[in-house]
């Protein structure tokens, strides 16, 4: 079940090794093992992409893919995953890290209003900056253990249920 479900969403092989951002690594990307799908890949592909979904720096499809290439997981689905964080869920997402670690630094919470520009970035690192980057950092290994152990869980029972309906119990 979660196999066919998790193929149904995943992109392209050819897409993802065509991708401009994804040439740097070259030859690495036409590791089988990387493309395979089993119990363990996609695991440790839930706790990749998640962990990078909320790590605020540019660039977190490539380094997705390095990290996925590195410990052996699903390199197309640790780089799906990262586009959890997209221009519609950051602001709901990061806020969410804001206050998380406001919360952890015991840090009342400042009303802030975003303006998309680099003044406004250098500006809030002083004040809501410790607070934004903890939250980020917590919710980011929280979310990648949350990933990793679900997926083995699920894709337990749904093996155990398999095996249950063929042995017609």
């Amino acid at each position: 079940m979660p196999k066919k479900l998790i193929k149904r969403f995943m992109p392209d092989p050819q897409r993802i090794k065509d991708n401009k951002n994804l040439k740097i690594f070259g030859k690495l990307l036409h590791n089988p093992h990387l493309w395979h799908m089993n119990r363990h890949s996609v695991a440790k592909a839930f706790a990749v992409g998640l962990f990078f979904a909320f790590i605020p720096v540019p660039f977190q499809m490539i380094l997705a893919a390095g990290t996925a290439i590195l410990v052996h997981s699903n390199l197309p689905l640790s780089v799906a995953l990262v586009w959890l964080t997209n221009p519609l869920t950051m602001p709901a997402i990061f806020y969410a890290c804001y206050v998380v670690g406001a919360w952890l630094l015991h840090t009342p919470h400042k009303e802030f209003l975003f303006e998309a520009s680099w003044q406004w970035i250098v500006d809030s690192l002083s004040t809501i900056g410790p607070a934004f980057f903890l939250g980020c950092g917590v919710l980011a290994v929280l979310f990648s253990i949350l990933g990793y152990c679900g997926i083995q869980l699920l894709w337990r029972y749904n093996a155990i249920k398999a095996w249950q309906k063929r042995n017609g119990k």
